[in-house]
């Protein structure tokens, strides 16, 4: 399906931009034209993460003239594995600073424009508007979906990628690519958003960080293509790759009848926008849990040791998560299985005591999103279950610093 040029051709190409495009100006899909297109172009980026990192250093190499970057999180020591945008010294640093900076160091040509903040319903439409296309590099469903909704509202152009563990998906959406050629939004392929807690992201999965170069760099090229009318993009198609197997595949997206409208709030996605919130509509319940903090945590696990305090402590986080750090003194059972059989789980840690009074289950896991959902299905099988605010996250910030994170 191919499409023609999203953007007019800018100004002529000056001596020193001849020399640096010049192997584009090689390729007779690209050219001269092409390249003032690249030069006149505006695109937004919505991360300065896993595939933003290279989709933002080949599209500043291309000479995209404008390039916004969204991106409200700080560089990580966990980021460097694969956000190869940032350096050891970026730690701490706002991401869109980190990128911006590389961009400009990259190439002059480029304006670069970064803002440090959350997308959300009140923002997205005045920070995706007046861009000629965006490409979404995010790793939550709320940012997704909104990202999506307000494309396809606005009419922009969106090129779409997805990485988890050994996979990977590209493609481009287009709610209104104009001529015969039908829209697709990502709805069309994904109607609606996977319930709460079935799908794991990238911290508590993983991810192999040289596959987020293969797929941003698939990224960059689509928005090349897009802007210079040049070959035929993923419109209506979506690459699937499997590293392991070093293969990808093709399938079709085909507009679906039926598929919902667009929700114009993220709450009515299900979600709260907010990675580490309860989800929308669920806050109220989940505020209402039982909870501790992990200072009282470490309290009650020294009067444990000393036998004044008895309690269990579960762990409901997967085996290779514990690898990396874990709370002493836990007993461990991933989520699934809590939820598969909660009364079993009950049984099998053994939580009464004499005088008929129950033990208390204290339950953590990274950030306390997957232990609140254990702590609801044990509660109703009848324990006495707590949740441990801010999980193995809190316990090194405010426990034992010396441990690492993910």
């Amino acid at each position: 399906m191919h499409t023609s040029a999203i953007v007019e051709p800018g100004p002529p190409l000056t001596r020193e931009q001849v020399q640096r495009y010049s192997r584009h100006l090689l390729l007779g899909q690209l050219g001269d034209a092409g390249q003032r297109r690249l030069l006149a172009a505006r695109v937004l980026v919505m991360g300065a993460g896993g595939l933003g990192s290279p989709v933002l250093q080949y599209l500043a190499a291309a000479g995209v003239g404008h390039l916004t970057v969204v991106d409200d999180d700080v560089v990580d020591a966990s980021n460097l594995q694969r956000q190869v945008i940032h350096s050891t010294a970026d730690v701490g640093r706002p991401k869109v600073e980190s990128a911006a900076a590389h961009v400009r160091a990259l190439n002059p040509d480029v304006v670069v424009t970064g803002h440090h903040v959350r997308l959300d319903a009140a923002n997205a439409r005045d920070l995706l508007g007046g861009h000629d296309l965006v490409i979404d590099g995010t790793d939550n469903f709320p940012t997704r979906y909104l990202v999506n909704d307000v494309c396809a509202e606005l009419g922009i152009p969106l090129v779409w990628g997805s990485i988890l563990r050994f996979d990977a998906q590209v493609s481009v959406f287009w709610s209104r690519p104009g001529g015969d050629s039908p829209g697709v939004t990502l709805r069309d392929l994904f109607p609606t958003p996977p319930p709460e807690g079935t799908t794991p992201s990238c911290g508590q999965a993983g991810v192999l960080g040289a596959m987020c170069g293969q797929v941003g760099s698939i990224m960059a090229a689509e928005a090349v293509k897009l802007i210079t009318g040049a070959g035929e993009p993923l419109l209506g198609r979506v690459l699937v790759l499997d590293v392991l197997g070093a293969r990808w595949s093709e399938l079709p997206v085909r507009p679906r009848p039926g598929t919902p409208a667009a929700p114009s709030t993220p709450a009515e996605l299900g979600y709260d926008p907010a990675p580490g919130v309860a989800p929308a509509g669920q806050g109220d319940e989940a505020a209402a849990l039982p909870a501790i903090s992990v200072r009282a945590l470490a309290e009650r696990l020294g009067a444990r040791e000393r036998g004044t305090d008895d309690f269990v402590l579960l762990d409901v986080r997967e085996a290779p998560e514990r690898g990396i750090v874990a709370i002493p003194g836990a007993v461990s059972l991933p989520l699934a299985e809590v939820l598969a059989d909660p009364e079993g789980v009950v049984h099998r840690l053994d939580l009464g005591r004499p005088g008929g009074v129950a033990r208390e289950l204290l339950v953590h896991c990274r950030s306390g999103q997957r232990s609140a959902q254990a702590v609801h299905a044990l509660t109703d099988a009848g324990a006495r279950a707590v949740n441990v605010e801010g999980g193995v996250l809190a316990w090194v910030a405010d426990v034992d610093p010396t441990l690492p994170t993910y």
